[in-house]
């Protein structure tokens, strides 16, 4: 086995680990990368400002003819063309793609990768990038999850799984507080509870177990022990035993400054972070992200796409929250815009099996992107309101689309509950938010609604 120099924290060139030495292996020693002979029609899967970041690194590439986003938003309909199939129509999906003839299908998303998306077009001969079916249940299955940290030695929470109520019941007599009940199944980053109290439990358990809360998701749950310490996201560009990794970012849940409120889809993020120094980031390649990838070897599990690890910095070491299939939103908007290099081969290469590059060349400097959300999200809110652009944008700041729509006449409007994000990019973590911030407000509609303290965490270690 043979591990290469670890990343810094602050940017440089990312290494990829190596579990294989393969003849592409010797290829990539000499030089040789090998590039799509032709340009490559792409599809997109996703309507989410994750996908528009995809979108837009897919048309910045010297190797893409077409892209096409399935179904888009608002402003993807401004850049490429968008068709209106749904991403849990597996069939539909398929069928455009075969009538297109796709080289490459990326997903966004993790529910279409949960219903065997990738399953289906590789049948196909198409190549996507993300996991099949088996992979994607890391993110389906949360006690599947689990099981496979455990089996694997994988640093974790404590936990047990459970599917009937008077068991997981009277699992709580040995337990202290505050614990971690999660539905198993995909609830939409919405099925995790953190019971303060026996009686929050009690109550958590019951209308999980029922199916009231989250309905076939929450019929099996999990429950942790409950971690402290700052949390960060660690994203890799998995091609079966080889992997890149991205720089760490920190996203930001909850809807109020300082961390308060409703938990979200995510409020904002920025990277590279500086809670993950270099000696942790060994510490994370050499006891999370190896035994991993042993592990995907170990259980005939060929993974091909994003594998986005959750992590808890804990007093006694790095240790896994969760693994998403596929990249985060809204990291995407800070990661892509990060890479110094056209990141489409490496997605292709992935998808396919093939080695990845040596390097991911990575700019200096500090990403960061702010969520503008509609008035009242993450609960009830309007939908139908035209936004305002401005005429240009500040200097290094980027707009991605979410929940929006073209309308009728032209204008975007809103449709969702996180609308827009805006990146803004620096030589250091302020000067990210100032870009940011400066272009978000120049963008106005009514009820609008953002968090002002992104970042405040690295602000506050002066970098």
């Amino acid at each position: 086995m043979q591990v290469m120099n670890a990343p810094t924290a602050s940017g440089g060139c990312m290494r990829r680990h190596e579990i294989l030495f393969t003849l592409g292996d010797v290829l990539l020693s000499l030089g040789v990368y090998l590039q799509p002979a032709m340009p490559l029609k792409i599809i997109v899967v996703g309507s989410g400002g994750r996908e528009h970041a995809l979108v837009e690194a897919c048309l910045k590439s010297s190797e893409v003819a077409t892209v096409v986003a399935l179904p888009g938003n608002g402003g993807m309909r401004q850049v490429v063309e968008c068709v209106d199939i749904s991403v849990t129509d597996i069939d539909a999906i398929v069928d455009y793609a075969k009538g297109f003839a796709a080289d490459l299908v990326i997903c966004g998303p993790e529910v279409p990768l949960s219903l065997g998306l990738a399953d289906a077009l590789d049948a196909e001969g198409i190549p996507v990038f993300g996991p099949k079916e088996h992979g994607a249940r890391l993110e389906a299955s949360k006690a599947f999850c689990k099981d496979f940290l455990q089996r694997h030695a994988v640093p974790t929470a404590a936990y047990q799984t459970f599917s009937d109520l008077d068991a997981a019941l009277g699992y709580l007599d040995s337990q202290s507080f505050p614990l971690v009940i999660k539905a198993s199944g995909l609830a939409a980053g919405k099925g995790v509870i953190i019971a303060e109290d026996r009686a929050t439990a009690e109550q958590t358990l019951c209308e999980m177990l029922s199916g009231d809360a989250f309905g076939e998701s929450g019929k099996t749950v999990v429950i942790e022990e409950f971690m402290t310490g700052e949390e960060a996201s660690l994203h890799l560009i998995v091609s079966d035993g080889n992997y890149l990794i991205m720089p760490m970012s920190q996203d930001h849940k909850r809807i109020g400054e300082g961390d308060t409120g409703l938990n979200t889809g995510g409020m904002g993020a920025y990277a590279p972070t500086g809670a993950v120094n270099n000696q942790m980031m060994e510490q994370i390649e050499r006891e999370i992200i190896a035994p991993t990838m042993a592990g995907f070897a170990a259980d005939q599990m060929p993974y091909r796409g994003t594998l986005y690890i959750g992590l808890m910095l804990t007093p006694s070491g790095p240790k896994v929250v969760e693994f998403n299939v596929r990249f985060g939103d809204p990291e995407t908007q800070v990661l892509l815009p990060m890479i110094d290099t056209d990141i489409v081969p490496i997605l292709n290469a992935a998808a396919r099996g093939e080695p990845l590059p040596d390097r991911l060349p990575i700019k200096d400097g500090f990403s960061m992107v702010v969520v503008l959300a509609a008035g009242g999200y993450p609960g009830s809110y309007a939908k139908g309101d035209p936004i305002t652009f401005p005429e240009s944008l500040p200097k290094n700041a980027f707009v991605y689309h979410a929940g929006t729509e073209l309308g009728t006449d032209g204008r975007i409007v809103t449709s969702g509950g996180r609308v827009l994000g805006v990146t803004g990019f620096g030589t250091d973590i302020q000067s990210a938010a100032s870009a940011a911030y400066a272009a978000c407000d120049e963008i106005l509609w009514k009820g609008k609604t953002l968090r002002r303290d992104i970042g405040h965490r690295e602000l506050k270690r002066g970098c």
